[in-house]
């Protein structure tokens, strides 16, 4: 990778409790390069206007912005079309869109729902909400021993019951990339849809949804080096146009009347209210970033700093990492716990030394259930990291051991 492409995020320019920062929390959220704050910028100095509903020049101009990021979108996970793209808040908000339309509407009592137990809980609590709801299974996959899913297992939970399969692409906790295209063909197999969140997976991996065969695919431009509050859900169209609406009231709307309105057609019967516009934006310039370096090299080099950093850290005694072995079939995330020594703790003192990472249960209690701990810390990389950054972890962890140490 590149060392210059660090150059492009000003915040990375900066002294954390007098260290240089090593930022080493991209799954929490990623950090913005200058392109992506200059369009946003850019778009509030200059075209900031309400979209669809004016015909002076800022209302076209901010349209036409709005609009052509939904054609990035399309382009970049390979849809057939932008009525399949529905600008959201982020991957919780197109999940519950999903539970909420798609589920109340399929989903009978003494159905199936099938999940893992390495899912976020954006795509546990809304199935959770579903199955009490309708009276339907909330049912999860095993897991093997190494935080990996097996097809088998996937086959054994599976059944003509089944409604709906959710699962995460790339783990947040243990970075287990899931095969999800597999998944899917066994999910259509027995009659379900298959709803994948990619928010770990669309800012790394280079995505398909034409190939991957899933039913819907969720993702937030937050942790793609886009802004906040802006997400996408993809989903089939003769899926999308069957769903109804959860949200109403202004822009979704074709024709109110007293006492009933019909709604406009896709995607935009989704996009009540006034939409993420500059959230949009944004989001399509961090297209433009990430396919400038290549969503191939992204992989490539987290890959490689994952592999470096499972290395090193596993010469610290009483060290513990989570998850595949294997770098190959985990993503630019490594989480740990250092013995007798609470992540909490770990973090602080690493914060110390500038060092950001992430502890506590990562908004996965069930998975934290299943490894047998209260919580984890974790270190997820990205592509303005470097490997002085993993030595600085590491020097940091082996200092916090013997502060530790020292201490109790």
């Amino acid at each position: 990778m590149n060392p210059e492409i660090k150059s492009y995020f000003p915040i990375l320019n900066q002294e954390i409790n007098g260290h240089p920062l090593v930022y080493l929390d991209s799954a929490a959220t990623s950090q913005k390069p200058t392109p992506v704050i200059e369009a946003l910028k850019e778009y509030y100095e200059s075209d900031n206007s309400n979209v669809h509903r004016g015909v002076h020049t800022l209302g076209n101009r901010a349209t036409e912005k709005y609009e052509g990021a939904r054609e990035k979108v399309q382009q970049f996970i390979n849809a057939r079309s932008t009525q399949e793209i529905v600008f959201l808040r982020g991957t919780t908000t197109a999940i519950n869109l999903v539970a909420q339309s798609y589920g109340r509407t399929n989903v009978e009592e003494g159905d199936e729902i099938v999940i893992t137990y390495m899912e976020h809980h954006s795509n546990i609590i809304p199935w959770q909400q579903l199955a009490k709801e309708r009276g339907a299974v909330l049912k999860y996959i095993e897991l093997e021993e190494d935080g990996t899913i097996s097809l088998e297992n996937v086959r054994a939970a599976i059944t003509d019951r089944t409604k709906i399969v959710s699962m995460v692409y790339v783990s947040n906790v243990l970075g287990t990339m899931n095969p999800v295209k597999e998944v899917a063909k066994i999910a259509h197999e027995h009659g379900a849809v298959m709803m994948v969140d990619g928010a770990q997976a669309a800012p790394h991996l280079k995505i398909d949804v034409q190939d991957l065969d899933c039913d819907f695919f969720a993702f937030s431009g937050h942790k793609m080096v886009g802004p906040t509050g802006i997400g996408v859900l993809y989903g089939k169209k003769h899926l999308l146009e069957a769903m109804e609406p959860v949200e109403f009231g202004g822009e979704m709307i074709d024709f109110v009347g007293l006492y009933d309105s019909t709604w406009k057609e896709l995607p935009w019967k989704f996009e009540g209210g006034t939409p993420i516009i500059a959230g949009a934006v944004g989001l399509a310039a961090a297209i433009d970033f990430l396919q400038e370096i290549g969503l191939d090299e992204i992989e490539k080099h987290e890959h490689h700093m994952a592999a470096i950093a499972m290395d090193k850290m596993s010469a610290i005694e009483g060290l513990e990492i989570y998850g595949p072995k294997d770098p190959a079939k985990r993503a630019g995330i490594v989480t740990f716990n250092l013995k007798e020594v609470h992540p909490h703790d770990v973090a602080t003192v690493l914060d110390m030394s500038g060092i950001a990472v992430r502890a506590g249960h990562h908004c996965a209690q069930p998975l934290m259930k299943w490894l047998d701990v209260t919580a984890t810390a974790r270190a997820s990389f990205y592509l303005y990291n470097d490997e002085s950054d993993i030595d600085r972890l590491v020097e940091g962890l082996r200092s916090a051991k013997e502060y530790f140490s020292d201490v109790f």
